[in-house]
């Protein structure tokens, strides 16, 4: 018995010091900081980083972008609407069409298709107003929908790394075993990044995507009500057959459109539409060209 006791006195601080030695033992060292977790991954987890990187830039970039574009003085200046305004009131169609042709913004594109249709009465500039409208708020939805996708996408870029990851480290625990749960740990705490950063760009994603999505219809709302406005007050009858554009009254660079412009034809002196230009037969009404009602005096 005393024997017994003699050997666990001698084995027991043995296997003491040889626990404290073991855990004393260094673990293995992690990364200091998420590049060497990139380069310890290889190719593949490599190009996966960069998707993740590529989709943050292109992220801030649509945000930005959003920011300075989806504004009601962006969309509808009040300066070009007060020019606008005062060209359509004095009748000035074509030097609104070219007001417009000059700015490139929602209100001056689609009135310019709108002036250009000004000679086929009400509906079809209703018609066209409808179209361009449709056209430009595709342009700014299409846009902000790309923040959509990006909230899509990055989280699966992430889980695609994650899962990478976890491949490389259970290969590396099947060839080795479980020696040292620790290194195991820390492995799979890098791999859980790259879906960390997937949710980290997913989040302000939809956000953003949402807000701005609101925010697009307020404008477009604002500037359809701006063209609305424009274009109430204009005398489709008088205007029929008036063209407006590029072609508009050629060959009489002076000639300027307007609602008050005299239309008074004399059969002894002129055989020309006042309009147009076209050459008509004295007493014919109205112009067989442009079909402006033409008032002819002796």
């Amino acid at each position: 018995m005393k024997r017994h006791l003699t050997l666990a006195f001698l084995i027991l601080p043995l296997l003491a010091i040889s626990a404290l030695a073991q855990d004393a033992a260094p673990a293995p060292k992690p990364p200091d900081n998420i590049i060497q977790v990139i380069e310890n991954g290889g190719p593949l987890i490599i190009m996966i980083w960069c998707a993740i990187l590529g989709t943050s830039f292109t992220m801030v970039t649509f945000v930005i972008q959003n920011i300075f574009t989806l504004r009601n003085e962006r969309m509808a200046p009040k300066a070009l609407v007060d020019s606008l305004a005062n060209e359509i009131a004095a009748g000035n169609y074509q030097a609104a069409w070219e007001t417009c042709s000059a700015n490139n913004n929602y209100l001056a594109n689609v009135l310019k298709g709108a002036l250009e249709r000004i000679g086929r009465g009400k509906e079809a500039v209703d018609d066209t107003v409808a179209e361009y409208s449709l056209r430009e708020a595709t342009a700014l939805r299409t846009r902000n929908s790309y923040l959509s996708v990006i909230g899509v996408i990055s989280p699966m870029i992430g889980l695609l790394g994650t899962v990478i990851g976890m491949m490389k480290a259970f290969a590396v625990l099947g060839a080795s075993g479980i020696g040292d749960p620790r290194g195991l740990a820390t492995s799979i705490g890098e791999v859980l990044m790259a879906t960390a950063s997937g949710l980290f760009i997913a989040i302000p994603a939809f956000i953003s995507y949402y807000i701005f999505r609101n925010r697009t219809q307020q404008v477009i709302v604002f500037a359809d009500d701006k063209v609305g406005r424009l274009l109430e007050d204009i005398p489709y009858e008088e205007l029929t057959g008036l063209r407006i554009g590029e072609n508009f009254n050629a060959g009489q660079p002076g000639l300027t459109a307007g609602a008050s412009q005299s239309r008074r034809v004399s059969m002894a002196l002129t055989t020309n539409c006042p309009v147009c230009n076209g050459a008509v037969t004295p007493g014919t009404n109205p112009c067989p060209h442009c079909g402006a009602s033409l008032d002819w005096a002796a």
